[in-house]
């Protein structure tokens, strides 16, 4: 019954290119008894182009709350009231210090993510100085700060940045639906404009959010379109407060089969799993089977993650070696 969506698994597998759209969408409706086929089609897919290592990132929140944007997801927008906390840029010296802390972990890259539309200013300088002065060894340096410029990209770049993270969040169809303070094209300009600077980009989103099989698609061919070199998977974590605090969670198999097609429709970008893999409960580790390259540790911007010391086991038990890929 299957046969024929495997043959194109296996072909993709050879090429290294996208699947099309009915096949991204069969391997979306696939039951949970071919989860193990198509789950190790998705290995050797991923196995072809990136080897069996895997990676991990770290991120801070270094600006928390009081956001002007109306993302129905987020915890931190000021549309919204949650327990969430309100706090300006973290000074240098704060950040340096949790830019070391996470790196006696084995991290690859290092996130400061800030909440709000864009970092300025003095703001820009002072993370400048944090990367110029916390850079003393090989975790690289990364960063989530909303909108830039092409002149505040080059301090970062001249600083010692390597990556820059923009997410598209969704797909451009459903984007309405999620935030109406500003459009998808400047979130598609930002993603573009960063590969233009010469930063390597990270961009993802969050499924979960009410869009539909088609809609997860429809978002994982942008990225692939867009040609971005990592993309965070995020599997929305209901917050109270937010207009989406009554949604209701993705299944484990929903979630192992939305990486899979997103192996298969991005063969050649990183895929790191983020917020949300805890609804995978006992699955955890399927990750790894199910196409993903990394996953990112310790807590998140506003919702927990698990602790470092079990997720660094269970790459032990799996006989996977954590790598640093910078």
């Amino acid at each position: 019954m299957y046969e024929q969506l495997y043959s194109k698994l296996e072909s993709a597998i050879e090429t290294g290119e996208p699947v099309t759209q009915s096949t991204a969408l069969e391997i979306l409706n696939l039951p949970a008894q071919q989860l193990p086929v198509v789950m190790g089609l998705a290995t050797r897919m991923k196995l072809k182009w990136f080897g069996e290592s895997v990676h991990f990132c770290s991120i801070m929140n270094a600006r928390s709350g009081a956001c002007s944007e109306d993302c129905a997801f987020c915890a931190q927008s000021a549309h919204h009231t949650t327990t969430t906390g309100v706090y300006g840029m973290q000074a240098t010296d704060k950040i340096v210090a949790t830019y070391s802390e996470a790196s006696a972990f084995p991290i690859d890259r290092f996130g400061v993510v800030t909440a709000g539309e864009g970092l300025t200013g003095a703001d820009i300088d002072s993370l400048c100085d944090a990367i110029r002065s916390g850079k003393k060894n090989d975790t690289e340096w990364c960063a989530s700060l909303g909108l830039l410029s092409e002149a505040d990209l080059q301090k970062l770049i001249d600083a010692g940045m390597s990556r820059f993270h923009h997410n598209l969040e969704t797909a451009r169809s459903f984007f309405p639906n999620i935030c109406t303070t500003h459009q998808y094209e400047e979130r598609i300009a930002m993603v573009r404009q960063v590969k233009k600077a010469g930063l390597s980009i990270c961009s993802g989103g969050i499924l979960g959010m009410g869009e539909s099989l088609e809609q997860r698609y429809e978002f994982a061919k942008i990225l692939y379109d867009e040609q971005v070199d990592a993309i965070p998977m995020n599997f929305l974590v209901p917050v109270k407060g937010t207009r989406m605090e009554n949604m209701p969670i993705m299944t484990p198999v929903e979630i192992l089969l939305s990486i899979v097609m997103f192996r298969f429709v991005n063969p050649r970008a990183e895929i790191k799993i983020a917020a949300g893999r805890l609804h995978l409960r006992d699955m955890q580790s399927m990750i790894f089977a199910a196409g993903a390259t990394g996953m990112m540790i310790g807590e998140y911007l506003t919702v927990a993650g698990r602790d470092t010391a079990s997720d660094i086991q269970m790459l032990k038990d799996l006989g996977i070696e954590i790598k640093k890929c910078c």
